[in-house]
């Protein structure tokens, strides 16, 4: 199993705290970002190659992740127009590294040891939900049908349950979906969600949700945000 995690964001709600290096160095603790906790956990619980696609900030990230002394095999993938694209085009410019099970996340997700450890375990591929947390108004949500995930974005209320983009994906449903993910960047479709290509082939992909209820599992995009795990980190590591 491989990892891949998306950093090819600018990160502009972040505002001063994005602008000398990409949102994942941000510290969440001290001594550790965003992205070195990451790795830290992967590399703990078994993964041993990983891919991380790039963007504004190259040449910072990977220099980054060398000073870490991880033993993680780590390949980067540049998205040259970072600017101009959603991740969605960055998956499709990794897809030669992706032919096998896969870990999938985004770059500015910050989740408890508990859930990668408990993710890794389930037998399905699986998304991380919370069945416990309002639905947000802007950020994924999951829509489910038997506790099978069939729909997948930020516009879906009914049958609905929060999520966030934290995946354990099986090669056979990876397969269908990155296949799906081509051909929306072959016709050019590189402006929108790597979900919204799920959607249109989740009948034949088998993505269960794996609750995490109110563990962490979230994502930062602004300074608020920044605070709010910041405490529920120090909390956790009392």
């Amino acid at each position: 199993m491989k990892a891949l995690i998306l950093n090819s964001g600018m990160g502009k709600r972040m505002g001063v705290l994005t602008t000398e290096h990409p949102k994942c160095m941000t510290e969440i603790a001290k001594g550790e970002t965003i992205l070195s906790r990451q790795l830290r956990l992967l590399q703990k619980y078994g993964i041993k190659e990983v891919v991380i696609t790039t963007g504004l900030f190259d040449r910072a990230l990977k220099e980054y992740c060398r000073s870490l002394n991880l033993s993680l095999r780590i390949v980067f993938v540049k998205n040259p127009l970072y600017d101009q694209t959603n991740y969605i085009y960055s998956i499709y410019l990794a897809r030669q590294y992706l032919n096998s099970n896969l870990l999938l996340m985004h770059g500015d997700l910050v989740f408890a040891d508990e859930v990668l450890q408990k993710l890794i375990k389930q037998p399905d591929s699986c998304m991380t939900v919370s069945s416990t947390l309002s639905l947000p108004a802007k950020d994924f949500k999951a829509v489910l049908s038997q506790n099978r995930i069939i729909k997948i974005g930020i516009g879906f209320f009914k049958d609905a349950v929060a999520a966030q983009p934290l995946y354990k994906l099986k090669y056979s449903d990876w397969k269908v979906w990155l296949e799906r993910i081509i051909e929306f960047c072959q016709q050019n479709r590189v402006n929108c969600y790597a979900e919204n290509a799920f959607n249109e082939v989740s009948s034949r992909c088998q993505l269960y949700s794996f609750d995490v209820k109110d563990q962490l599992c979230s994502e930062i995009d602004t300074p608020e945000d920044l605070a709010v795990v910041k405490e529920r980190l120090a909390y956790l590591d009392r």
